[in-house]
């Protein structure tokens, strides 16, 4: 478009004259002018509209590609947790299942102890079963010896016969029953013929040690007789014997059933197993005891020089430092155990609360797809 004076003339680019413009010229050229002018304003807020949309474009694929990877990093980060979630259940149940092997076991010992207990139960009850048919086997021995002693009184005072074989008689039932009573020990009849009493009982420990010798004599007439006990105690000087007894079926008027008299042990016939059982055990304890203190001296001589040398001390002195060192090693041990102990303790309650943490989690994203966790589930 030519310029425009502004008179409402034009002029010639070439030859620079005027010429004059008419109103409907000047019209259009000025609609013509705005028609431009809008035309390049319409471009211009095109490209701008275009530009616009193509940041707003720009913008939007960027967001949309930050929301997917963060979708794609919570997707990762759920499938972590899941698989996480996954290998605690899995070493839940093999907890479960080693909890289910110890109860097992513990089953097992409970029914062994059970069993043991009651083999306990019923040897006990054998014992006591045994102890009271012991109990009756001698109240019936009692009973026999008691009928035999009746009976021997009712033979006696038949058959009247001398005192002499009454005497022998009774010597050889002593002699039987101290023989099968005491089975280690040696029963001999004095010889005939030799100033002594009736028999000679060698009393033997459990090692078949010699321990003493018991004298025996008997007697069976109606009347008692102070001189017997004073006779007794010369044989018994004889024979070298430890302790002298007289078994009589008539006792004196202050002894009943047994009793010590002037020296010498006074027995009924009823008795005298009982008696010969507790002497029997006064020498064995005796001989022990002579055995154990021979050599006390040169014994108590030797240990007071192991004690007093310097090879006790040295010992002495080495397990002293060796309780020592260990006593430290011990209280070391114990703080560096109890220091470990805490800091698991905190490892462990981090993991629970971590694991409870992260199952909430999952189960907040995934729902009820997720499987429960009986130990992270309140009852």
């Amino acid at each position: 478009m030519n310029p425009q004076s502004p008179s409402g003339s034009i002029s010639c680019p070439h030859c620079g004259k005027a010429f004059e413009l008419s109103e409907a010229l000047k019209g259009q050229l000025r609609d013509q002018l705005i028609e431009e002018v809008e035309t390049e304003a319409r471009a211009t807020l095109d490209r701008e509209k275009k530009r616009i949309e193509r940041e707003a474009a720009e913008k939007a694929r960027s967001t949309y590609q930050v929301e997917l990877s963060d979708t794609k990093a919570a997707l990762e980060e759920s499938k972590k947790a899941a698989e996480n979630a996954q290998r605690e259940e899995l070493k839940l149940r093999k907890q479960a299942r080693e909890l289910e092997k110890q109860r097992g076991q513990l089953e097992l010992d409970v029914a062994r102890k059970l069993d043991t207990e009651r083999e306990r139960v019923r040897t006990e009850a054998l014992e006591s079963f045994a102890a009271q048919h012991r109990l009756k086997d001698r109240e019936k021995d009692k009973m026999i010896t008691d009928l035999h002693k009746a009976l021997e009184d009712a033979k006696r005072r038949a058959e009247q016969g001398s005192s002499e074989t009454q005497g022998e008689v009774l010597e050889l039932d002593l002699e039987k029953i101290l023989r099968s009573s005491f089975r280690t020990d040696d029963v001999e009849p004095v010889p005939k013929g030799i100033r002594g009493a009736d028999l000679i009982h060698h009393v033997k420990g459990p090692d078949g040690q010699a321990c003493g010798i018991i004298l025996w004599e008997t007697k069976n007439t109606k009347a008692w007789s102070d001189g017997w006990t004073a006779k007794l105690k010369d044989d018994a000087v004889m024979i070298r014997a430890n302790i002298s007894v007289l078994v009589s079926s008539t006792l004196p008027a202050n002894v009943k059933s047994f009793g010590f008299r002037d020296g010498i042990w006074v027995t009924d016939y009823a008795s005298m197993i009982g008696l010969a059982s507790v002497l029997r055990m006064h020498l064995q304890e005796i001989s022990f005891e002579k055995r154990a203190s021979a050599g006390k001296g040169e014994k108590m001589e030797a240990l007071y020089d192991y004690l007093s040398g310097p090879e006790f001390r040295q010992k002495v002195v080495v397990i002293v430092e060796t309780f020592t060192g260990m006593k430290a090693q011990l209280d070391k041990e114990r703080r560096a155990m109890e220091r470990i102990w805490k800091e698991r303790e905190k490892q462990i309650e981090r993991v629970i609360l971590n694991t409870s943490g992260m199952y909430g989690d999952i189960r907040g994203i995934a729902g009820a797809s997720v499987q429960q966790i009986a130990a992270l589930e309140l009852d």
